[in-house]
Formats: structure tokens, sequence, C-alpha cells
């Protein structure tokens, strides 16, 4: 039986996720909500005008729409709780809970929980006050917002005095939330190595490499990614 399936997001993950599921025999219809102009009125994809930040009415649309499997691809949303209020409702859902998003979306609790358990992680250190911020003593500096976006809220310092100016305009100016993560800047290649899991199996993917400097040569601000390849040449076996 093909299934309609809904994937929530905008951006380019939405749409790889749209695309990759409109090929597969399993499925009858493809929404995203709200989409994006790739996905609008692509074959079995089209966007939906469904208010994702209101979980009560995503659920009754997906019980209007029958609608199989619901992807939730935003990570605000995540943070939210969208995953737990749809599977509680009895919509099948695949993303994580609340709780278990906290580890995209919050930055101090992620490097605390990689401490705690002994993986290695550049140190680090939070400020909630801007001048104690300035105090960081690290040769070069990582500059993170806390918050569901903080992964693209990212300044990437050569100096104390820019990472001073970069702490200040995240909690002076609250421009991406009230508390920022300095850490340690570590140099080389940085791989992505993804898994999906059930809380019992792994299934591992290969490595893959975003690229996040909005322009060529590594350079400019960092972004949210401005693209990723996937087999990656430098990880062996």
């Amino acid at each position: 039986m093909a299934h309609r399936v809904l994937v929530i997001g905008s951006g380019g993950r939405e749409h790889a996720l749209a695309w990759k599921l409109a090929q597969s025999p399993h499925v009858k219809h493809v929404f995203v909500a709200p989409g994006n102009a790739g996905t609008a009125n692509n074959g079995k994809i089209s966007n939906s005008a469904v208010l994702v930040s209101n979980h009560t009415i995503v659920t009754q649309f997906c019980k209007d729409h029958n609608i199989g499997l619901v992807l939730v691809g935003e990570e605000a949303l995540l943070a939210a709780g969208i995953v737990d209020d749809l599977r509680a409702a009895g919509v099948r859902c695949f993303g994580p809970s609340a709780k278990a998003a906290q580890l995209a979306s919050n930055t101090s609790l992620t490097k605390a929980f990689l401490d705690r358990h002994g993986i290695p992680t550049a140190r680090w250190k939070a400020f909630s006050n801007a001048q104690e911020a300035c105090s960081s003593d690290f040769p070069a500096r990582v500059v993170r917002a806390r918050g569901p976006a903080a992964r693209k809220e990212v300044t990437i310092t050569a100096s104390k005095e820019e990472a001073c100016r970069a702490a200040q305009e995240i909690m002076q100016d609250r421009l991406f939330g009230e508390m920022v993560v300095i850490e340690e800047l570590l140099q080389g290649e940085e791989i992505s190595c993804s898994c999906f899991t059930d809380g019992v199996t792994i299934a591992p993917m290969p490595p893959a490499q975003a690229h996040k400097r909005l322009l060529d040569g590594d350079q400019g601000p960092n972004t949210g990614g401005m693209g990723a390849y996937c087999p990656v040449p430098q990880v062996g076996p």
C-alpha cells in the first residue's frame, strides 16, 4: 500500500528528503510544509501551507489527508516537541523527541554531555555575561549562540577582540540568544558521520562533508550549510 508522507521544513535538506521519498513505490504523494520552489508541484511532490508551528493544526492535517508518516527536518520544530505531540496523537513520525533534540539545539548541554561521557571535544566554556565572555583565553576561538539555530550562528574569530565583539553582539543586542559558548578552534577536516537508530539498532550512513562557509576557499561567515558531498575521498575504510 502506498502512503502519503509529510515532510516538515523549507530547506535543501527537506527538498532532498522529498525527492528521494518520491522515488519509492511505497509512497503515493509527498507533501512538504512549507516547502520551497524546488518542492512546488514537482511530480509526486507538492507544498502545503499548513501552519507547522501549531502542532494541533499539523495533527489535524495529517488525519484529514491520511498521512502515513511525517518526517521533521527543521531543528527549531524538533526542539519545540513537534515529534512528541504528533506521536501522542497517534501520528507516525520520524525524528527525535524534544529531549533528544537538545543535542542539536543546546550547545552548552551538548558540550557538557560530551565531557560527561568522555567523548573528545574542543575545550569550551559557556557564558551568560558579555564581560566574562571577553576573558576567554583560547588561542583561536569559535563563538556559538545557544538556541535552535545555534549551529548556524557560529563565528570563527582570530583574536580575543573579535571573540569579544561577537559575544557582545549575541548577548547585548540579543541577536541569537542570551548565552554563548566559546570554544577552542580545531583545525582540519570536518566530517559528518550520521546514522539511523530506533534506540536498539544502529544503521550507519557513509561519511559526508558539508561546506559551510559562505564564500569560496573557506572564506566568509559560517552558514547552516552551503551544500554537501558524499562519498568523502579523504576518509578511508
